[in-house]
């Protein structure tokens, strides 16, 4: 039985929910978002849901549905509900499960618990999705350095948007991870678009 992937970012806005539309339809696995901030009428659920086109994934239920769109340990203080990392349980499926983040690994569900601690509680391997500008090889370079340091499994790295070959180079050579692959600016968001998508990923 496979390990469920769990993809995250080197931040906020890297493109997480795009490559995890495209893996879904790839591997045709089922999806689940254990916690959404804001939003809540156009969640990533129903985002991913919109361009998956296969007919064997499931879209699984948030655990918590949070109303405002900040980081989950405030967005859940504003609605006046404690994030309990206890109640988090992967959904039970025969299929694959891909899991997807909220930011990035650092960030705090509540005032003790970290997204990369939910990772670790779940028992996922890593997709780290990344993106290139001024900066991105210190965050994910930090980003590798802790999966590292935690011993959480890394599948691979995901670059999505405008090739930078140095950068990626770097990076990968550097942290001796496997490249899975790098999705181009895409002119639609759409289901064939992220059909197609699938075939500039190695997984």
């Amino acid at each position: 039985m496979y390990k469920p992937l769990f993809v995250t970012g080197i931040g906020t806005d890297v493109g997480k929910t795009l490559i995890a539309a495209i893996l879904v339809e790839k591997l045709k696995c089922d999806y689940w978002k254990p916690v959404q901030a804001g939003d809540l009428e156009n969640s990533d659920t129903i985002k991913v849901q919109a361009l998956v086109s296969n007919t064997s994934s499931v879209f699984h239920p948030e655990a918590y549905r949070l109303t405002q769109p900040y980081s989950p340990h405030k967005s859940a203080m504003l609605d006046g509900v404690v994030i309990d990392e206890k109640s988090i349980v992967a959904p039970k499926t025969n299929n694959r499960l891909l899991i997807e983040g909220a930011g990035g690994l650092m960030v705090p569900l509540n005032d003790h618990f970290l997204v990369i601690d939910l990772i670790e509680q779940l028992g996922a391997e890593v997709i780290l999705v990344s993106q290139n500008y001024l900066g991105s090889i210190n965050h994910t370079l930090l980003s590798i350095e802790a999966l590292k340091q935690r011993k959480i499994a890394i599948k691979g790295i995901i670059f999505n948007g405008d090739e930078n070959a140095s950068s990626e180079d770097y990076i990968v050579n550097y942290a001796q991870i496997k490249h899975l692959g790098r999705i181009p600016k895409l002119p639609t968001m759409y289901k064939k678009t992220i059909a197609n998508a699938g075939t500039y990923i190695s997984l």
